[in-house]
């Protein structure tokens, strides 16, 4: 009888169910079976996870992750302006889907209830919203808590709207090497950022601020 593999790390579980789904065309029947079909103890599974649906949405925190990882070892990246931050993270990203494309096809598709498809894909959510609110977009300076909760709420849910409906146009993309895809991103994340240049809104507010001092002082 084989040794039972010891160093099991969470990668290797992602790995070997990556590759388990995509052989068989559906999920493993248990741990118990997924393991022995691995060669490792059942229990170093729940080292890590709870089930297979946790591993799921492990995955697609885990093409953020690697996303995060690459551009942080770009000398460049931290001084890129907000909106070449977020091109960058979306080609970088799209480049870790498609290298793992017929894991994420037939994940998304077995889920095509939306509701579903909106469950596994969770953690890459959070994620990707926190790295939304920390990319220091300009947004209009509301001097009202309340005010500025919404503006920053409404900003990660509408990036977060465009990261799905890039995934969708992906999905759906029959282009060579996805250039349609690559296209989709410049226009919508050069268009968003157009949207949201609050310069011009903030010169006409300091121009409203000046001419109503203006006229306070000439009265």
């Amino acid at each position: 009888m084989m040794a039972k593999k010891k160093n099991i790390t969470q990668n290797d579980i992602i790995s070997f169910y990556m590759d388990y789904v995509l052989e068989h065309n559906q999920q493993p029947k248990s741990v118990y079976s997924f393991a022995k079909h691995n060669n490792f103890d059942e229990s170093k599974f729940y080292e890590f996870y709870s089930s297979f649906e946790v591993v799921e949405k492990h995955i697609f925190k885990a093409f953020h992750d690697n996303t995060l990882l690459a551009l942080h070892k770009s000398k460049e990246y931290p001084d890129f302006e907000p909106r070449n931050k977020l091109l960058s993270y979306y080609f970088t990203f799209f480049e870790n889907l498609t290298a793992n494309r017929s894991y994420v096809v037939y994940t998304l598709h077995k889920n095509k209830n939306s509701m579903k498809s909106l469950e596994v894909l969770k953690e890459l959510k959070s994620s990707f919203t926190h790295y939304i609110a920390d990319l220091g977009i300009d947004l209009l300076d509301v001097k009202q808590e309340q005010l500025e909760k919404i503006q920053n709420r409404g900003l990660k849910e509408t990036a977060w709207l465009q990261l799905l409906l890039t995934i969708k146009f992906w999905l759906d993309d029959t282009s060579t090497s996805f250039e349609k895809t690559d296209i989709f991103i410049e226009k919508s994340v050069n268009t968003s950022f157009d949207v949201l240049d609050v310069s011009p809104v903030k010169s006409l507010i300091d121009f409203g601020k000046f001419i109503f001092k203006q006229k306070a002082q000439s009265n």
